[in-house]
């Protein structure tokens, strides 16, 4: 199978990652691709939110599978435009990737379908968002209605703030503050059936001990060894599969990945967020562990044959991640600054390229705000975490910065 993954980040090269591993993948291609993707698929420019450039690219390629990594290209249509030129995607319709691309849209499939999740209000004008806050009272959560690649969220005890941040946005969903861990939950979904992945846990915050400013995730892991039995199947049954059906009733059928982002509260999950794409940097960690080839599933979910499937095996043992970020992020982060160490080799741990690119000499540099995700694994998560800060320690970037609690509570 020649497969083709649109996409630029710690998720893209995981995926690039898992399926070189797959054996029936005889061509790997990228685009537009990172530093570390180009050891490991063929790479090509490609602005990933055009739909018809991708395309073309796809067929001229000759890809029997395009795998779309973020969600702007998604919003954007790509997905459709692959199917359009006859090859299969894995990735929802532009229609369908409404559930990441609006969150007042997601909220209305989510009362649609009867799913638990946090009461809020869509606000527009600053007199609406002083309404909801004072109903909600604090912490405050406030969420930019588009796509702001995983920080247009700000949770917050400062009214100040809060009100700033629906200031500084188009449209907002104020939402009530849901208490509790949180947990990421993937499910494959082909427009009618849907599969879950092994659950995870990401950190949001930039700092330790959960301080400072929402990032796009600066580390995760999995499995979890304190979450309940019953968590799995009770989400597929409450939050995944109403809103499969939900959307399929819509006539927007969903065909992808549906990330669930869950707080555990005291009356049971109930959904934070959904994400029309893998998240990251869980999917560094859940595809370290995932036994069954990637390819297979990915194809199934675009053809619509995922029942077919047998259900995802995993192996046993632990992965954990930890973001290195440039310096100044999530802000406006430094870039053009060498990564080394890089080929330092530390037992059971492995560099994922989120943030980078070649300079004029052929070294890599970062090229954005969270720079390597590096992966540690292990027979258990403190072995796990133990291997990844390891290989941490040897990465050298100028100003660069990290979480050192990642996992350490599991």
């Amino acid at each position: 199978m020649r497969v083709l993954v649109i996409g630029s980040g710690g998720r893209e090269h995981a995926l690039c990652r898992a399926l070189g591993l797959d054996p029936s993948v005889s061509e790997l291609h990228c685009a537009p691709g990172n530093a570390g993707i180009a050891a490991v698929a063929t790479v090509h420019l490609v602005v990933p939110t055009d739909p018809r450039a991708v395309a073309a690219l796809a067929t001229r390629l000759g890809a029997e599978l395009v795998v779309v990594g973020p969600e702007a290209p998604l919003v954007a249509g790509v997905a459709d435009a692959v199917r359009a030129a006859g090859i299969a995607c894995f990735g929802p319709s532009a229609q369908a990737a409404r559930i990441e691309g609006s969150k007042a849209f997601a909220k209305d499939v989510m009362t649609a379908a009867g799913v638990p999740t946090a009461g809020a209000r869509v606000c527009v004008t600053p007199e609406e968002a002083e309404v909801a806050l004072d109903a909600f009272g604090a912490p405050y959560v406030v969420k930019d209605d588009g796509l702001a690649a995983g920080k247009g969220v700000v949770v917050t005890s400062d009214r100040d703030e809060a009100l700033a941040h629906a200031a500084a946005c188009e449209r907002v969903v104020i939402e009530e503050y849901l208490d509790g861990p949180e947990v990421s939950l993937f499910a494959l979904c082909d427009g009618a059936t849907a599969v879950p992945l092994q659950p995870a846990q990401d950190f949001k915050r930039a700092y330790d001990g959960d301080e400072g400013p929402n990032t796009g995730g600066m580390g995760a892991y999995t499995p979890l060894p304190w979450a309940p039995q019953w968590l799995t199947e009770r989400v597929m049954d409450e939050v995944v599969l109403p809103t499969v059906r939900e959307l399929a009733r819509r006539g927007t059928p969903y065909a992808g990945v549906l990330y669930a982002g869950l707080a555990l509260t005291s009356s049971g999950p109930r959904v934070i967020e959904f994400n029309a794409r893998f998240g990251d940097p869980e999917t560094q960690v859940v595809l370290d562990r995932l036994e069954t080839p990637l390819a297979g599933l990915l194809y199934a979910c675009a053809t619509g044959t995922l029942a077919d499937e047998p259900a995802p095996r995993y192996r046993d043992g632990a992965a954990v991640t930890v973001v290195v970020a440039a310096e100044n992020y999530p802000g406006d982060p430094v870039k053009g600054d060498r990564v080394e160490g890089l080929a330092t080799p530390v037992k059971d741990a492995y560099v994922i390229h989120a943030g980078t690119a070649f300079d004029a000499e052929g070294r890599v540099v970062s090229a954005g705000g969270r720079v390597l995700s590096v992966v540690g694994t292990g027979p258990d998560v403190a072995a796990a975490r133990a291997a990844a800060y390891a290989l941490v320690d040897r990465v050298r970037l100028r100003g660069s910065h990290h979480r050192s609690d990642i996992a350490a509570r599991a």
